[in-house]
């Protein structure tokens, strides 16, 4: 177990024991609309269903984007509802999982960290991870779990603007997290323009994941990141490294990778979806050289 994941038997192990986590059901993907009706058909016992647009954005807009940050306000009434409390010092007091490899789970994952929130963890290899290995499921209607009262506390990780993301793309590393058809201006299934910011390498997000849907060992991903030019922490004195997507659920999970290879990495949330709606900030399609 390290502070970013947590296996699927040792989830299970957890709610056997006498103070369970809060397990946190993130069903979302572009195109899918439907994550509640997912839920239904099976999640694992007792999680709570979670609205990525509702819960875990706040309303999209051309010069926020599709998935800017919610307001601590209103994540705050949402991590209440969900029986998050104050004062919780479990190591894993909350797991995030989805059935995508916790591309959308790490959204929850982020914010919460990013709110204070110590003991969030994502559950690696998410719904998959846990029905291969043999752990039931139950079906039917949202777990309303008794209200909890948490008290967030932001600002517990790094973010970007447009501004510190187009400077970081030329003096740090800034990762791409999208596609690489996304990110090479080929095909923009959403967003006003394609291509990318100026300056960003790309590093597809599903490239920190085993064929099992299970992320990487930090050794692979310390390699990975090297050959994308990301070699530390910001906190050690080197470049510092910034991530986004199309609109900053995706570079969460990013963020995931590199906190498992030991990295800091800033989150650019407004993403490509903000910054392509902005005609004064400029598109690329060439990939910059890496150092």
């Amino acid at each position: 177990m390290n502070d970013v994941l947590v296996t699927a038997t040792e989830v299970h192990a957890l709610l056997a024991s006498d103070d369970p986590p809060v397990l946190l059901d993130v069903r979302w993907a572009l195109g899918d609309p439907d994550g509640y009706g997912h839920y239904r058909a099976g999640h694992l016992p007792g999680a709570v269903f979670v609205d990525l647009d509702a819960e875990l954005a706040g309303s999209p807009s051309a010069a926020a984007g599709r998935h800017p940050l919610p307001t601590v306000e209103a994540l705050e009434a949402a991590a209440r509802r969900w029986g998050l409390r104050d004062g919780d010092a479990r190591p894993v007091s909350v797991v995030a999982y989805d059935n995508s490899g916790g591309l959308a789970a790490a959204r929850a994952w982020w914010l919460l960290r990013w709110s204070g929130v110590r003991g969030a963890r994502l559950l690696d290899g998410g719904l998959g991870a846990w029905t291969a290995a043999g752990f039931p499921v139950e079906a039917g209607e949202a777990v309303v779990p008794a209200r909890g009262d948490v008290t967030l506390r932001p600002g517990q990780l790094p973010v970007l603007d447009a501004d510190d993301a187009g400077t970081l793309a030329r003096t740090g590393v800034l990762l791409d997290a999208r596609a690489a058809e996304r990110y090479r201006g080929e095909v923009e299934p959403i967003d006003p323009r394609a291509g990318h910011i100026p300056g960003a390498r790309s590093a597809p997000t599903t490239e920190n994941l085993g064929p099992d849907g299970t992320f990487k060992t930090a050794a692979e991903l310390r390699e990975r990141f090297a050959e994308l030019g990301v070699v530390g922490s910001g906190a050690t004195g080197t470049a510092p490294v910034g991530v986004y997507c199309g609109s900053g659920v995706t570079a969460a999970h990013e963020l995931a990778a590199l906190a498992i290879a030991g990295i800091e990495g800033a989150l650019y949330a407004g993403s490509w979806s903000q910054w392509s709606a902005d005609p004064s900030r400029p598109a690329a399609t060439e990939a910059p050289e890496v150092p």
